[in-house]
């Protein structure tokens, strides 16, 4: 059944446990709140029919005009390890969990209002999102689901025209997000280092019985527990290197304990492929490189099992489920990358075939994106003009190629199926940062129309979109070196 935004189903959960865990506190009021993009494809996961009436009410509660009845507007309280270094208190500083929905499927959603005002967690700051940062959040959280990356979703993004001051003064806006929990690794850290014990058996029973039920009757469920989360974290991370995306500030804050990618920031996709690619220009020791991401994971997992120590009488177990996270990744990044080279029934030279690859492109600077959608056109034996025009040094593609060339040919697979097949794995258009750029600034003119445009190629990114071939197209030189921050 379509409803309109005040006859959606709340259930509220988390607000149900203690109020140790939040500060319950209502948004505060943007003026003249006006809408600038909404996702039907997010909506439908509310059973939300877009019209002009729920519009208009998606204004006002997101504007903070307005609460929906059977609300729970909250502020989560949890700490975090920030590049490395443990913050003893952050919580949500610029958000409000709305309160959780609960769908015609019987799946539970999150609203989560980013920008919504200062709470007791904001740390001097004024609890406000601008503009950039909300569409940026709304393509890439798209961007990502659509490419088969667990992530949060975007429903709508709203601004006004309240003055917001960053590096120079720009309108204040908000995102609502939509997410199965925001319950992260920092929500753990904190009541374990705070010596809150009691609460953080609530917090570990809260998140089994309502996200890992199928634990509840094991008696061993938190040691299940962090497995789970350990296998999630890993094959997402699997799946950010195979798609090339870097996301730029992976506290344990930003962490979700569902495997989710979150809190998009400083984010950045691969365009001449940098194997030390570094997204934000605030990571001076480059802590959160694209190189470094697999790495950061088993260091956030280690954070994890550090303060579940309390709930687990065997810490060996900890450990040895810690150390399954490299092979769990590994096999899992070498499934991705197989995938994208065609390749089938895994054979051992297969990993040397994609590091040589990788190397290659790393050295030669060849666009990640076009390369592997090239890739899906060729067939053994026979020239790629357009795979050669990628490389700068084309005598060493070549090489690669013969030994690829050996290597599919023990397929036993007709060439067509196996160029299908990669073309469902390989996208054509990603949310390059240059063309994220572009809609910002058409959007801050008030031109609404660039963001449109995009999320039509990036929620079916494998496809041909023969009207928009020019979001496909390589970037311009000024696009491949933007400077992103975490305002961003």
């Amino acid at each position: 059944m379509n409803k309109n935004l005040d006859q959606l189903n709340f259930n509220n959960r988390f607000g149900q446990l203690p109020e140790a865990f939040y500060t319950r506190l209502q948004a505060t009021p943007l003026d003249n709140p006006k809408l600038v993009a909404v996702s039907q494809k997010a909506a439908d996961l509310l059973d939300l029919e877009l019209n002009d009436t729920c519009k208009e009410q998606l204004i006002q509660v997101s504007g903070g005009l307005n609460v929906l009845e059977g609300s729970d507007p909250l502020a989560m309280i949890y700490s975090g390890h920030q590049f490395g270094s443990y913050n003893p208190q952050l919580g949500d500083g610029r958000g409000l969990l709305l309160g959780e929905v609960t769908n015609s499927k019987g799946e539970s959603w999150d609203l989560h209002l980013k920008g919504a005002g200062a709470t007791p967690y904001s740390r001097f700051g004024d609890g406000r999102a601008v503009l950039r940062s909300c569409i940026r959040e709304y393509l890439a959280s798209e961007a990502l689901f659509h490419l088969g990356i667990p992530t949060t979703r975007a429903l709508s993004i709203i601004t006004s025209d309240t003055p917001v001051y960053r590096e120079t003064e720009e309108r204040g806006s908000t995102l609502l997000r939509l997410a199965k929990t925001h319950i992260r690794f920092g929500h753990f850290e904190y009541f374990c280092y705070t010596k809150q014990h009691d609460a953080l058996k609530n917090l570990a029973d809260f998140t089994i019985q309502n996200y890992f039920s199928e634990l509840l009757d094991q008696d061993n469920k938190y040691s299940l527990f962090f497995k789970s989360v350990v296998e999630k974290t890993a094959h997402m991370i699997a799946l950010w290197q195979a798609n090339g995306f870097a996301h730029g500030v992976m506290n344990t804050d930003n962490m979700s304990i569902l495997g989710e990618t979150f809190d998009y920031g400083p984010y950045g996709f691969q365009d001449d492929f940098d194997w030390h690619y570094i997204c934000n220009h605030s990571d001076h020791s480059g802590r959160y490189a694209f190189s470094q991401q697999p790495d950061i994971g088993y260091w956030n997992c280690g954070r994890l099992a550090q303060v579940l120590v309390p709930l687990i009488d065997d810490v060996t177990a900890l450990q040895k489920t810690l150390d399954t996270y490299p092979t769990l990744y590994s096999a899992k990044y070498l499934s991705l990358m197989s995938e994208k080279l065609g390749l089938r029934e895994e054979e051992a030279e297969d990993s040397e075939l994609i590091k040589d690859l990788l190397q290659l492109l790393h050295e030669q600077h060849v666009d990640y994106t076009l390369f592997f959608r090239a890739l899906c056109d060729y067939l053994p034996g026979q020239e790629s003009p357009e795979l050669t025009a990628l490389c700068n040094e084309p005598d060493s593609l070549k090489s690669w190629l013969e030994r690829y060339d050996e290597r599919i040919r023990r397929n036993l697979e007709p060439d067509l199926q196996r160029q299908q097949r990669m073309k469902q794995i390989n996208p054509k258009y990603i949310l390059r940062n240059y063309l994220a750029q572009n809609a910002i600034e058409k959007a801050e003119k008030g031109d609404y129309h660039e963001i449109e445009q995009l999320m039509t190629v990036l929620q079916s990114p494998y496809d041909e979109h023969p009207d928009l071939e020019h979001y496909a197209q390589r970037p311009p030189e000024w696009g491949k070196k933007l400077e992103v921050s975490c305002s961003s």
